[in-house]
């Protein structure tokens, strides 16, 4: 092995802050030289000192002064594979060849802490520089003209411990006239938050109160200024950068669950499932937010341990089985548990970490056909009866959830009067055979179905369906003793009403569907609500016992309905139902009638109207109006009333001259249109009354009425507008 030689930095010119000279203004506390240039070596050799070459090449020393003995002084690198000893010389920790164009190393004592930058000349980005973060001025401010204010951005870790206030930086001001005090102001001393910085307004000294979280606020912008003994500006305001440095005080935290990913049985290896991201709080441009992902454990561990990878980097999980492990019909659990951790600095051991559950299913695809338990099933039905018959069973080993299980039925032959359905029972996947149209045993005894099923979703390309995928089903229907059927039903007939008793309307026909069983047929009557048919129980002749009214309460629409019964000779014996419409033709066999049968008229009434008539027929037309209205007999002399038409069913009774206060019956005679036409009489009963200052005065009534002649008047405007 060759021995190591030592790697020689050649250190760049740099622009070396100043801020200013001791010997003037006394000790400042920090690094006396705030940056470094520094060129990329090949790489940095372990444990040997990084060297700052100008004209010769000497140990990198970084002088850094507390102004009070630097006691317990501590140094911290920006990357861990450095480290400064308690003389200020840098040293590589391992072998490396990148860290980035930037290092920064933090030095700190109870009195005081500063910060110094290495820049490194020809180094390449990595995640995890610092320079972002502290926002670090490569070069100290230089004073403006007539200005005498020095300030350098303040660098401070977050999460310091007590004791508390702690100096953090100082303030120069190299022409300060005596007296003047400084000033400090911003968010974060008199604005919120208020009172974390504060400065010695004699000394210029920093200070900070207490612990500071840079998730919280990673900057302070504050000013500095100098003033009077009134308190007027002397000079500035100078603006004061204070920069947080993140320390690894978060863990990485996955926000973003349930995790759950799927992939598909058999999927090449490589195949990406799912990716798991974490947030880490602290800076994401240092390695304290630099996250690495590996799988801490699988459940189940079958049939590989490792059945998944995830990119450290990206966090990606992939499969790294072969695709024949991926068979989800032969796995113990379709469904894994990852549990992922995430781990920050880059995956150090010093990172914290942070972990979830990653449940990644194995989905089914149509890789197996459904088969039929066996070839042939049996089925038995009594004729006439629908519904259910058999059901028929399947295996598939694909996941009941999807449709790569679900069976769907299909009748190939043997269906050609569409007599049977099938379909899917949903919780089972068998098929359910039903008889939709009743069988009939006399038409055929046997039926033979062929059937085949298939998935809902289709199979893969290199797999089909076989011959098992096809079954027979052997279906018997049963003889029963069916009841027998009138034909026609309903049975209709048209006969005039009133026609004589005993009547023969018809003969109605009933046969017995079970013609292999010669049997006898008996009939009887089911329903005859007005008790008018009798039926002959041997050759079902129908006739009458009683007269066919068509105005009876048991007609509708002029529609007799009776029903008869057949029975057979079976045992048990079996009953049809047959249904008998007697349409009843209208003969003039009803009177008309009048209404009303009672008037009132007053005894000085100048209108002489009594009363409007109506006639009414139960029968149909031409049986009915136009009705002739006549008066029968006038018992009182001739010329005292008067009868007029009004329209085919109306006619006015009126007097011909004035009668004295009495009760009088006038026989009305009204005659329909009918061949030959029917009349009836009917007294009509008029009261003469005294009508004096709006009252009725008819005997003993004594009733107030409206008055009669206006409501006649009334009356016949409105038939006249009929």
């Amino acid at each position: 092995m060759q021995p190591r030689t030592p790697l020689v930095l050649c250190v760049l010119l740099s622009q070396v802050l100043l801020l200013t000279s001791a010997e003037d203004l006394g000790c400042t506390p920090g690094f006396q030289q705030k940056v470094f240039h520094i060129s990329q070596p090949a790489e940095f050799i372990e444990d040997q000192p990084v060297l700052n070459c100008k004209r010769l090449c000497l140990q990198m020393r970084l002088t850094f002064s507390d102004c009070k003995g630097n006691d317990q002084l501590r140094y911290e690198v920006s990357s861990p594979h450095f480290k400064v000893n308690r003389d200020g010389i840098l040293v590589a920790l391992r072998n490396i060849t990148a860290v980035g164009r930037t290092l920064f190393v933090h030095a700190q004592t109870p009195h005081a802490e500063d910060m110094a930058e290495l820049v490194v000349v020809g180094g390449k980005d990595i995640q995890g520089s610092l320079q972002d973060i502290f926002k670090f001025a490569r070069t100290s401010p230089v004073p403006r003209q007539k200005r005498s204010i020095v300030v350098s951005p303040i660098l401070i870790p977050e999460n310091q411990r007590q004791p508390f206030p702690r100096d953090v930086g100082k303030v120069v001001d190299s022409d300060r006239p005596e007296g003047s005090k400084f000033r400090l102001t911003g968010r974060g001393v008199d604005q919120e938050p208020k009172g974390i910085f504060r400065i010695n307004e004699n000394t210029g000294s920093v200070s900070v109160t207490r612990s500071l979280d840079r998730e919280v606020m990673a900057t302070y912008q504050l000013f500095v200024e100098t003033t009077d003994v009134s308190g007027k500006t002397l000079e500035g305001p100078v603006p004061l950068e204070i920069i947080v440095i993140d320390q690894n005080d978060n863990r990485p935290i996955f926000r973003e669950g349930p995790y759950i990913g799927h992939v598909m049985e058999g999927s090449p290896t490589g195949t990406t499932v799912m990716r798991m991201t974490a947030f880490d709080a602290d800076d994401p441009a240092t390695d304290n937010a630099l996250l690495r992902y590996n799988i801490r454990q699988q459940t189940p561990d079958k049939p590989s341990p490792n059945m998944f990878y995830i990119d450290p980097e990206k966090g990606d999980i992939v499969t790294v089985v072969s695709p024949a492990l991926l068979d989800r019909e032969t796995l113990e659990n379709p469904k894994y548990e990852l549990i992922i951790e995430a781990q920050d600095m880059a995956g150090l051991d010093v990172g914290l970490t942070g972990t979830a559950t990653a449940t990644i299913v194995i989905d089914d695809k149509n890789d197996h056909s459904p088969k039929f338990t066996k070839k042939e099933f049996q089925a038995e039905v009594e004729e006439g009866v629908v519904g259910v018959i058999v059901n028929l069973t399947v295996e598939d080993k694909d996941d009941p959830a999807t449709g790569a299980w679900r069976a769907a039925y299909t009748i190939i032959n043997g269906n050609p009067g569409q007599s049977f359905e099938i379909h899917t029972n949903p919780q089972t996947n068998e098929g359910m055979l039903s008889v939709v149209k009743p069988l009939d045993y006399e038409i055929s005894a046997f039926h033979t179905l062929l059937i085949k099923v298939e998935n809902e979703d289709p199979l893969v390309p290199d797999v089909s369906y076989g011959p098992s995928s096809t079954a027979t089903v052997h279906i018997t229907v049963m003889d029963v003793n069916e009841g027998p059927v009138f034909y026609p039903d309903p049975m209709m007939v048209t006969r005039r009403e009133n026609i004589s008793v005993g009547s023969v309307l018809l003969t109605v026909n009933a046969t017995d569907p079970d013609s292999l069983q010669h049997q006898t047929i008996r009939y009887s009557v089911y329903k005859d609500p007005a008790g008018w048919l009798n039926i002959n129980p041997i050759n079902g002749t129908v006739d009458t016992t009683a007269v066919l009214d068509r105005e009876s309460p048991f007609v509708r629409n002029s529609v007799y309905t009776a029903l008869f019964l057949a029975i057979d000779s079976g045992d048990p014996p079996a009953t049809g139902t047959g249904t008998l419409l007697i349409t009843l033709e209208d003969v003039n066999d009803n009177a008309p009638s009048i209404y009303p049968t009672a008037a009132e008229v007053c005894d000085d009434a100048k209108n002489l109207s009594v009363v409007i008539l109506g006639a009414s027929d139960k029968d149909l037309h031409p049986n009915t109006d136009p009705f002739k209205f006549e008066i029968h007999k006038q018992t009182v002399p001739d010329k005292v009333w008067k009868i007029s038409k009004i329209n085919n069913t109306h006619a006015l009774v009126s007097l011909l001259q004035n009668l004295n206060k009495a009760n009088y019956n006038l026989p009305i005679m009204v005659t329909d249109s009918g061949k030959p036409p029917m009349t009836n009489v009917t007294d009509l009963r008029v009261q003469v009354c005294s009508c004096k200052n709006s009252k009725v005065d008819c005997n003993a009534a004594g009733t107030l009425h409206p008055s009669l002649a206006s409501a006649l008047l009334f009356i016949l405007f409105s038939l006249a507008c009929l």
